[in-house]
């Protein structure tokens, strides 16, 4: 797999990159880059990492990133949509460190562990994050500059318990490719910790501990956190039972899937299905 430093093609004569994105999938890697980035989800569902967290995305989420945070969208297989999504990226030090801008840097400082914004925020922001794609030179500059500081003023939460300021050393970053798209195919597989060791040309030990840096807890608990999302999802947008979800998600043993699920979720499946799915 090849290095995951992603090169944007920003220079001395552009500082910004405004753009929409449209492919059957989201198929960069987990990757990272010197440049801020804010990403909206306009079609497609799936799995989002960012940092140590893994989550599922859905259209209309709007997330922020600082520099050099490692991030990734994965698409749900079994999803017929394209996928669509608007995304802008700027330097770093495009905007002078101003006590009247404090807010914004706030905020950026923050983005260092990835933030989500209210439904609702997003939302009212999405023709103003539109419009960044139409603009070019001092206009685009002077509405980034609005656009984020208006955003400092609003409702965010984050996401990653580790944050990420320094650059991701290459060979960490291409092993967590290498994990990550070996998760997404064989989620619903028994899966042992040895395939994945002699994946990345690592000892089981090693494997283990890299990992937990990495990702912030064990391999095998980021598995069911995995797993459990998929299923949280597949409760809301089928009609497959129960004890079907959890043995497609991997879980030979129902009180299991049970006992995860309100781990990750607080909730038990039946619950969580009736909460998200009454009209």
């Amino acid at each position: 797999m090849e290095a995951v430093l992603e090169q944007i093609e920003l220079g001395k004569k552009q500082s910004i990159l405004a753009f929409e994105y449209e492919a059957d999938h989201f198929d960069t890697p987990w990757h990272f880059h010197p440049q801020h980035e804010l990403t909206y989800i306009e079609e497609s569902v799936g799995t989002k990492y960012i940092g140590d967290y893994v989550g599922f995305y859905e259209p209309g989420e709007l997330v922020l990133l600082r520099s050099n945070l490692p991030h990734c969208w994965k698409n749900h297989s079994d999803e017929s949509k394209q996928s669509k999504s608007i995304v802008v990226h700027w330097n770093k030090g495009i905007y002078p460190k101003v006590p009247e801008l404090q807010p914004m840097f706030t905020m950026l400082t923050t983005a260092s562990r990835g933030v989500v914004f209210d439904k609702e925020v997003a939302a009212s922001f999405l023709p103003r994050i539109k419009k960044l794609t139409e603009l070019k030179n001092y206009k685009l500059y002077i509405e980034l500059l609005n656009l984020l500081s208006d955003l400092s003023d609003c409702n965010y939460k984050t996401l990653s318990e580790a944050h990420f300021i320094d650059d991701l050393p290459v060979e960490f970053g291409s092993r967590m490719s290498k994990i990550h798209d070996f998760i997404e195919k064989r989620f619903h597989e028994k899966i042992y910790l040895k395939e994945l060791a002699d994946l990345v040309s690592m000892s089981e030990q090693s494997f283990s501990r890299f990992f937990s840096k990495m990702m912030g807890r064990p391999f095998f608990t980021f598995l069911n956190e995995y797993r459990i999302n998929i299923a949280s999802r597949m409760l809301i947008d089928t009609d497959l039972t129960i004890a079907q979800i959890g043995y497609a998600c991997g879980y030979e043993s129902l009180p299991f899937f049970h006992k995860q699920f309100n781990k990750f979720k607080q909730s038990s499946p039946l619950k969580f299905r009736k909460k998200y799915t009454i009209k």
